[in-house]
């Protein structure tokens, strides 16, 4: 049993990351025919380091990424004390919501947004509203529940009495909430906002409905790339964006087992 289930795990592991490997293969290939390895090159990212379209628009990407990953940080901590301290029916119904743009499709999303947008350009009697601020809104929206359900497990881990003795030791809720609580939750912000960072990173469907032309993201400008034969400096960008997203993953889950051990310790010198 055991033999079959490394096995298993293997294969699923191959079904995984086989298609990343033929990948990071191909983006080193001299040749442009990703069936035939002709020799080993450094030349496609030499050529993807001068683009002068692609790079713009990763740039463009990375600061949609980083600014709605901070506001979606902020705003999902702050929901998620608020739901925490609620009773526990109240509780259950906003987990429940905070769920649902998680489970909704993506297309259904861009969609909506995109209706809405275009309700509010009428309404504000706009030609067109969609760049930089319509992108940003999406993102924020589909990066906060992540943020949210990140942050709730270290409410609930934490000891109730840190923040009632700085209370009672004189500090404001706000004070005890900065000086205590956000210590104790900071694995899971920092966890949510690394999650918020790369989910914002790669997307492509709900950006593709509530992007402008004065501002387009790089997951959007490839999928026009897809319409015609792949240049092999577009297999290096892929293996790069991989390689940052697969860095981010690990350091999230290094917090999260450094957090755990830390609450082991503290439940054994407590013991």
């Amino acid at each position: 049993m055991k033999r079959f289930t490394r096995i298993f795990t293997v294969v699923v592991f191959l079904f995984l990351y086989l298609p990343m490997i033929v990948l990071a293969v191909a983006s080193f290939n001299k040749g442009s025919d990703i069936g035939a390895f002709t020799g080993f090159t450094f030349r496609q990212y030499g050529e993807l380091f001068r683009d002068s379209t692609l790079l713009p628009l990763l740039g463009n990407s990375i600061i949609i990424a980083v600014v709605a990953a901070l506001i979606s940080t902020i705003l999902g901590t702050m929901a998620a004390v608020g739901i925490h301290n609620m009773r526990r029916r109240p509780q259950a119904m906003a987990m429940a919501l905070t769920n649902i743009p998680m489970t909704n499709p993506d297309i259904v999303t861009g969609v909506s947004l995109a209706l809405l947008f275009a309700f509010a350009g009428v309404m504000l009697r706009r030609n067109s509203v969609m760049g930089f601020g319509t992108l940003l809104i999406a993102h924020i929206t589909f990066d906060m529940p992540y943020v949210i359900l990140s942050v709730m497990p270290k409410l609930t881990q934490m000891d109730p009495d840190l923040e009632e003795a700085a209370l009672d030791l004189g500090c404001t809720p706000v004070k005890a909430f900065f000086r205590v609580v956000i210590h104790e939750i900071m694995p899971g912000i920092i966890s949510g906002a690394l999650m918020a960072f790369t989910m914002s990173l790669d997307d492509f469907v709900i950006s593709y409905f509530v992007y402008g032309p004065n501002f387009v993201t790089l997951p959007v400008e490839i999928y026009n790339y897809t319409k015609k034969p792949l240049q092999p400096k577009i297999y290096a960008l892929f293996t790069l964006l991989f390689l940052v997203i697969l860095l981010l993953m690990v350091l999230m889950n290094l917090l999260q087992l450094r957090d755990a051990r830390q609450r082991q310790i503290r439940k054994g010198g407590a013991s």
